[in-house]
């Protein structure tokens, strides 16, 4: 078995690599630091670990990413890669937030479009894309990010829709985790006030769901519980509720 893992240099994507290397498979794993997938690539032993560093803020790397692994049969895409970018919507600067589209949509929708193809073709696979709770609702400080997720969670579940409808055997499912304990925080310039949930623990429930064929898969019972209740709210409640909690995390 091979999985491609996206964003694999640190946090989630880390974590998917050693589980997935602990249980027999073989890894591609990409990110924009050599450094970390090397250093990741001489952790794990007993199967295939090849690197390739990619920046995903490019369209063009994830067309080229498909190409070089076109003639594989990839088992697993874990689409992880993605970032987001703190402040007000005018105040953000324009080159930041279209790097976090073309990395947390574009190359997204490329890499899944084109290795689903190959699964449906082979009728398996299995395709996980990393969204977020912030795929739920409207995110004033965070506006780009939230609107990312929300793509990204949409996307995936009309995919799911329409494989469940031809009772394809490839699956596709979306992990919306809450905070959690990476260096997103850091990246976006902003801290959490809740505390976030670890990595593995994510990796490993977000691996038994998909494993199951779950569409939308929620770690932690904190977060299941804000899903829930986000339903009794307005649209202007939410974006107001979501507003008064970015606006908590103040960037550093």
């Amino acid at each position: 078995m091979k999985a491609l893992i996206t964003g694999a240099g640190s946090g989630i994507g880390r974590e998917f690599a050693r589980i997935l290397a602990s249980r027999g498979w073989d890894l591609i794993i990409a990110a924009r630091s050599t450094d970390k997938l090397n250093a990741l690539k001489d952790e794990l032993s007993g199967v295939s670990v090849r690197v390739i560093t990619i920046d995903l803020s490019r369209e063009e790397d994830a067309f080229d990413l498909y190409e070089h692994l076109s003639d594989e049969n990839i088992d697993m895409l874990i689409n992880n890669a993605g970032f987001g970018a703190y402040g007000e919507f005018a105040d953000v600067p324009l080159e930041r937030e279209l790097e976090l589209i073309h990395t947390n949509v574009c190359s997204l929708h490329i890499l899944t479009k084109l290795f689903l193809r190959d699964m449906i073709e082979r009728d398996s696979g299995t395709v996980l894309n990393v969204g977020s709770m912030a795929g739920f609702s409207p995110g004033p400080k965070l506006s780009a990010y939230y609107a990312s997720k929300n793509y990204v969670v949409r996307l995936t579940e009309a995919i799911h829709e329409e494989l469940r409808r031809k009772k394809s055997n490839v699956k596709v499912s979306v992990l919306c985790p809450g905070p959690v304990n990476t260096n997103f925080n850091d990246v976006a310039n902003v801290s959490f006030s809740v505390k976030g949930l670890d990595p593995r623990f994510v990796a490993e429930y977000a691996l038994k769901k998909t494993e199951k064929g779950k569409m939308v898969i929620i770690p932690g019972k904190l977060m299941k519980a804000a899903k829930f209740f986000e339903r009794f709210l307005s649209e202007k409640a939410l974006t107001k509720t979501s507003y008064d909690i970015q606006n908590s995390k103040s960037g550093k």
